[in-house]
């Protein structure tokens, strides 16, 4: 099973679309995944004109634009409709949403029934254009930081047109002995998209905190996680997030070439099929 490798822009949104696919092609990436929201890559408002030039730009180094990461929770959002429809044309396949948050206790069945509702807007944008919205597992007050919360937000979409995006550092932080691969059987069959990052837990003063570390750092366990992911026959795009909190772009380059081979190996390792 050959998985697709994207590189998230986040960080390297300093770089223009040449020099983005110049450099994510050289470090051996199939693809990007660019962010279309406030503050990224793309400002929403400018996707019809920018998307299609990001798309033929990349397309010089050989690498698809399967995805894109916007900040919409609601179909009813200002350019909402008119990214979905920009990126279908330009041959988008996943479109990541944005979040809800979670504060207050006892408000969890509230939330994941707004969640739903909202939901119910973006699937009918999804269909519409033949594409797929994604929500992505994120660590601390979200309301998908669970994968069981996820799971049950999902409950009745057809994951062809609304589906779960998983990320192994979110995951562990959340459940790191077993509760993340309990909260990947539980999602088996909505996941479509994966996100990389690994994770260590830093005691600053009084307080412990999750930080992003490099790959095969932190605690991430990645062979026991793709091989979960070849188990349930996962055959979709995979986002490495080189999420390095202060560094220049510089240093998450350098980084990103030591990351990109490292879990192609974990991967590779998982694949008991030979």
């Amino acid at each position: 099973m050959k998985w697709q490798w994207l590189m998230f822009s986040k960080h390297l949104q300093e770089l223009n679309f040449e020099r983005l696919g110049e450099v994510v092609a050289e470090m051996g990436f199939d693809g990007v995944d660019l962010t279309v929201r406030g503050g990224g890559h793309i400002e929403p408002e400018n996707a019809k004109n920018q998307l299609p030039i990001a798309v033929k730009t990349l397309q010089k180094f050989n690498l698809s634009l399967t995805m894109i990461t916007t900040n919409f929770t609601d179909a009813g959002e200002p350019f909402a409709g008119e990214v979905f429809s920009v990126a279908a044309e330009c041959g988008v396949k996943f479109i990541k949403l944005g979040y809800w948050r979670y504060r207050d206790f006892g408000s969890l069945r509230q939330m994941v029934e707004v969640a739903k509702k909202s939901l119910e807007g973006i699937t009918k944008l999804a269909e519409r254009y033949s594409v797929c919205a994604v929500v992505h597992t994120h660590s601390g007050n979200f309301l998908t930081a669970s994968p069981f919360v996820l799971s049950e937000l999902l409950n009745g979409f057809d994951p062809q047109s609304v589906a779960a995006y998983v990320d192994a550092g979110h995951i562990f932080v959340e459940g790191g002995l077993m509760g993340w691969q309990q909260g990947m059987e539980a999602l088996a069959g909505k996941i479509r998209v994966v996100a990389c990052k690994d994770f260590a837990w830093v005691k600053e003063g009084e307080k412990w905190n999750a930080k992003v570390v490099p790959i095969g750092e932190g605690i991430v366990r990645w062979r026991e996680f793709f091989s979960c992911l070849r188990s349930m026959g996962f055959d979709g795009p995979i986002s490495v997030h080189s999420e390095y909190a202060g560094w220049t772009t510089e240093q998450v380059i350098a980084q990103t070439r030591k990351d990109l081979p490292l879990l192609k190996r974990f991967a590779s390792e998982s694949d008991n099929s030979g």
